[in-house]
């Protein structure tokens, strides 16, 4: 490894080493979310204060053991990197990726996703109104006989995770998304919102699901956060919404808690559904 002491978070004194050692250390759970997936790599060899940049095409000198995968898009293909092992995660830590972003699909059926995501995103740092957010949309969600899941962005809301059969193409997820969003905004209008562009929310909750389109990516369960003191993207129970100490940033790479003793997604996969008989369900209920 290059610059092993080099600071990536220089107000905290974390440095690439520190990175490296927490991917070491969350491997185990985190390498199963990852596997057979194409990634985005955000990277920042100078540290969150410099230039960062967001790679998809896998660099020539990457060592051949890393797996790899190519996956159409417009007019041709893109090569990705495939964290199939620890020593890939760790690997790639090394080269100053603070954030792996996965994609919602695996490589070997690129245009089915197995995963379907909610990301709240608030107006401001109060938690409060990701809290209720959460609540309703899971509520949403079991009237349309699908199972959720959730996870601390390490940034500023939660993202809901629903796991899917891949039976569905990306375009008809992400038209769903779009749908249960809608109707979920239409029932709370003055707290949750779909406009994407922000002076038209109006200090709302924006419902985002655009990260279900095609090629699209998510930050990965367990990845750091680009942002002062390392946080971390952490996998919750729904029980443990409620907690009055729960935040976006709730979780560092220093203090991790007891987030790697219990898997609140353990099974998520076994429970996979389809968006086709979902959307007839949303459309009776709307």
């Amino acid at each position: 490894m290059k610059r092993p002491d080099k600071e990536l978070f220089p107000q905290d004194g974390i440095t690439k080493a520190d990175l490296v050692e927490h991917y070491r250390r969350v491997a185990p759970r985190m390498v199963p979310e990852l596997r057979g997936r194409p990634l985005m790599l955000e990277r920042m060899p100078d540290g969150i204060d410099k230039q960062r940049f967001y790679q998809k095409e896998v660099s020539d000198y990457f060592p051949d053991w890393i797996h790899r995968a190519s996956v159409p898009k417009e007019g041709g293909e893109v090569t990705h990197v495939v964290c199939d092992d620890a020593a890939t995660l760790v690997y790639l830590a090394s080269q100053a990726c603070i954030t792996p972003h996965r994609w919602l699909s695996r490589a070997d059926q690129p245009r089915h996703p197995d995963r379907l995501v909610f990301d709240l995103d608030p107006p401001a740092d109060d938690f409060e109104p990701v809290r209720r957010a959460a609540h309703r949309l899971r509520e949403l969600l079991d009237d349309l006989e699908l199972a959720s899941a959730l996870m601390t962005t390490g940034s500023r809301g939660l993202h809901v995770v629903v796991p899917l059969s891949r039976r569905d193409d990306a375009d008809d997820v992400l038209a769903f998304a779009r749908a249960a969003a809608r109707e979920l905004a239409a029932r709370h209008p003055e707290e949750l919102t779909v406009e994407p562009r922000k002076d038209a929310r109006k200090g709302r909750l924006y419902l985002d699901v655009a990260r279900n389109g095609y090629a699209q990516t998510v930050v990965a369960p367990f990845a750091v956060r680009t942002r002062p003191g390392a946080p971390v993207a952490a996998p919750l129970d729904w029980d443990e919404l409620d907690d009055p100490e729960l935040t976006a940033r709730r979780w560092t790479v220093a203090d991790l808690g007891d987030r790697l003793d219990k898997d609140p997604w353990a099974g998520l996969g076994r429970h996979g559904g389809g968006v086709a008989a979902a959307a007839r369900r949303l459309e009776k209920l709307s």
